[in-house]
């Protein structure tokens, strides 16, 4: 049934507050085993994923548009949170525009064996800290073919809230697992039968269409956080180094739209 909320601290919404403050959603979001799924699209492939909703929250507007996601909650005894629109963002901290927002049970870590079996292209996210980055390079590995991605102990949480919504759900479709240790792993994705090409900015660099002309089987692409790029450690660790030819007097992309290109390049 729908449960209608006047008051913005409810504590049966608790889920759903201060969804603005990084820090500690980064916390309480593990904590509680949860993630927040934003907008029809996203909820609706989460469920398609088989994930399981905790609760619902949406403005009363939405109800009625949402009325299969309501009828299906109420069906299964989850909880649907109706409120006012200045209630949702004195609670949340942002305007929800994008019709509902859900509190999902975070689906147990999948196995790293179980990500690579069968894999042939493989992203590997190192320190990638920008959750718009993360979400973006999981729409890009959807649209393009890759197999999956793994993201290293300090790289954002895929199930972070804009991560999702960047993606546009799509870190529910693409296998990941975060690989452990890092730049250890890199024996690992060898071990698997990988050849594991670090992206930098190096002297001995191979040119991406060079490696494009003719790719490795199984290939891993190793990508670097913003701003400071791969540590040299991972890079030299790495197979080989490969780079985007640049003109106009940039040296290099943003680490999105350079996975975007490396995916479209090498795709199978």
């Amino acid at each position: 049934m729908t449960i209608p909320v006047t008051d913005s601290r409810d504590e049966r919404l608790a889920d759903y507050f201060a969804l603005t403050d990084v820090a500690l959603r980064r916390r309480l979001d593990v904590e509680r085993g949860l993630y927040l799924a934003e907008s029809d699209k996203v909820i609706r492939r989460a469920l398609g994923a088989g994930h399981r909703p905790r609760s619902y929250l949406m403005a009363q507007r939405w109800v009625r548009e949402l009325a299969d996601l309501v009828a299906a909650a109420e069906a299964a005894d989850v909880p649907v949170y109706v409120g006012s629109d200045e209630v949702i963002t004195a609670m949340t901290g942002f305007h929800l525009h994008r019709g509902a927002i859900a509190a999902m049970h975070r689906p147990p870590p999948t196995p790293l064996a179980e990500v690579l079996a069968g894999a042939r292209r493989v992203v590997v996210l190192e320190d990638i800290v920008d959750h718009t980055n993360v979400g973006a390079i999981f729409r890009s590995a959807a649209a393009l073919g890759t197999d999956a991605v793994l993201v290293t102990p300090r790289c954002a949480d895929p199930l972070y809230r804009r991560s999702i919504r960047v993606s546009m759900g799509t870190v529910f479709q693409v296998p990941w697992a975060r690989i452990d240790p890092w730049p250890g792993g890199v024996a690992t994705l060898a071990q698997a039968g990988f050849v594991v090409a670090a992206f930098a900015l190096a002297p001995d660099a191979v040119p991406l269409e060079q490696l494009a002309a003719d790719p490795p089987q199984r290939l891993a692409l190793v990508m670097g956080t913003e701003g400071d790029g791969l540590g040299r450690r991972t890079v030299a660790a790495c197979d080989l180094v490969i780079r985007i030819p640049m003109a106009g007097g940039v040296d290099s992309l943003n680490v999105a739209a350079a996975s975007a290109v490396a995916m479209w390049a090498l795709r199978t």
